[in-house]
């Protein structure tokens, strides 16, 4: 008697084994030759990206205000869509301008967990960590996000769940200061 006849799931198992062995030995093939044709071949001669690399950053210091017009957009779909309707222009900045915080959401709807860009400006705020804050039963409340002003400038988004108007802002702890609020609406 053959030994297929008298044990066909031995006789399955090891023909499994044998396909396995010789597929993996193909691809073991294939991913060595690859390897070896973009030269990832382990030798010592090969630079690494850290043998290359160096770290400058250089010191902060002071920039040039933006030389045109600064200009405010309405905050709501449909206000002030008037075609006849100039934007309106901040006032220039000034030595009492320095310190404040302002900032402004890039939506003003979204849907629950939508993204809400905050972006700002904080004269004199360069590297300060600002964390946002959220209105909540009354009182503001530390969001989990914080932004880092760079340029004077400061960008990041929050998520929120909790349907209705929302209203956030900005604060540097460390001065105490605390940006306008804004409001958008989730749901």
């Amino acid at each position: 008697m053959a030994l297929h006849d008298d044990r066909p799931v031995l006789t399955g198992l090891l023909a499994l084994v044998g396909v396995g062995l010789a597929v993996g030995l193909v691809l073991g093939g294939g991913a060595l030759a690859v390897t070896r044709v973009l030269g990832i071949d382990g030798s010592s001669g090969a630079s690494t990206a850290t043998d290359a690399a160096s770290l400058y950053l250089p010191r902060p210091s002071r920039t040039e205000g933006p030389s045109g017009p600064l200009l405010t957009l309405a905050a709501e779909p449909g206000e002030g869509s008037s075609a006849s309707q100039e934007p309106t222009q901040e006032p220039s900045k000034s030595d009492d301008a320095e310190g404040q915080i302002s900032l402004s959401a890039g939506q003003t709807q979204v849907a629950p967990m939508g993204q809400i860009d905050l972006t700002g400006v904080y004269p004199g705020g360069e590297g300060r960590v600002l964390q946002v804050q959220k209105f909540v039963s009354g009182g503001w409340q530390d969001f989990p996000v914080t932004a880092v002003v760079s340029n004077e400038t400061f960008a990041t988004y929050v998520q929120t769940s909790a349907q209705g108007v929302n209203r956030f802002r900005v604060v540097d702890n460390d001065s105490e200061t605390a940006s306008n609020e804004v409001k958008v609406t989730v749901g």
